[in-house]
C-alpha cells in the first residue's frame, strides 16, 4: 500500500480486512463524481456526515452517495428531538478531519455512529479513509455502527 491512513492502521489492528481505494484528492469533487471516477457503483460509496442533536450530543451517519441525510429520520434513529449538520469549520477541531476526507473512523473522540440501512444490499461499501483521495472498502457488518433509514433521494 503506498498511503497508510491512521483508518487502514485502525480496520488492521481490529483485524477487519479492507480493500485501498485511491483517486486524485480534489475536495471540489462530490462523492457521486469519486465513485464515478473509481469505476465504483455510487449506491455502494457512502459519504460520512456530522451533526449535532437538540441535546448538544454529536452524531455521525453514513449515507450512499447519491443520498442525502434525512434528518427527522437520523433524529430518530438516535433518539434526538432534532439534529441538525454541524458547520464546515467546526469539522477539523472536532473529528480531526478535513471536508471530503472525513471517516467515521479514527476520529477525535469516538462518536454514535449509524450507516444508511441500504448497507446491506451489498458485499462491501466504501467510505473515506481519512485524507482525500483515499478510501476504503470492507464489509459494513464487520463495522461497530447501527443501521437504519436515514436516506433522503
Amino acid at each position: 500500500m503506498a498511503v497508510k491512513t491512521n483508518v487502514m492502521r485502525i480496520l488492521q489492528q481490529q483485524k477487519i480486512p479492507f480493500k485501498e481505494h485511491t483517486t486524485k484528492a480534489d475536495p471540489s469533487l462530490s462523492a457521486d463524481m469519486i465513485a464515478a471516477l473509481l469505476g465504483e457503483d455510487p449506491a455502494r460509496f457512502f459519504k460520512t456526515l456530522v451533526t449535532v442533536g437538540h441535546s448538544g450530543e454529536h452524531y455521525v451517519f453514513m449515507v450512499p452517495a447519491p443520498a442525502s441525510l434525512d434528518l427527522k429520520k437520523a433524529a430518530k434513529a438516535v433518539g434526538e428531538k432534532s439534529i441538525e449538520m454541524i458547520a464546515q469549520k467546526q469539522l477539523l477541531p472536532l473529528t480531526g478531519y478535513i471536508h471530503g476526507g472525513c471517516s467515521p473512523i479514527g476520529m477525535k473522540k469516538a462518536f454514535k455512529t449509524v450507516i444508511d440501512a441500504s448497507c446491506s444490499n451489498f458485499k462491501t461499501i466504501i467510505f473515506s479513509a481519512g485524507k482525500l483521495g483515499c478510501f476504503v472498502e470492507t464489509d459494513s457488518r464487520l463495522l461497530p455502527y447501527e443501521t437504519a433509514d436515514i436516506s433522503a433521494y
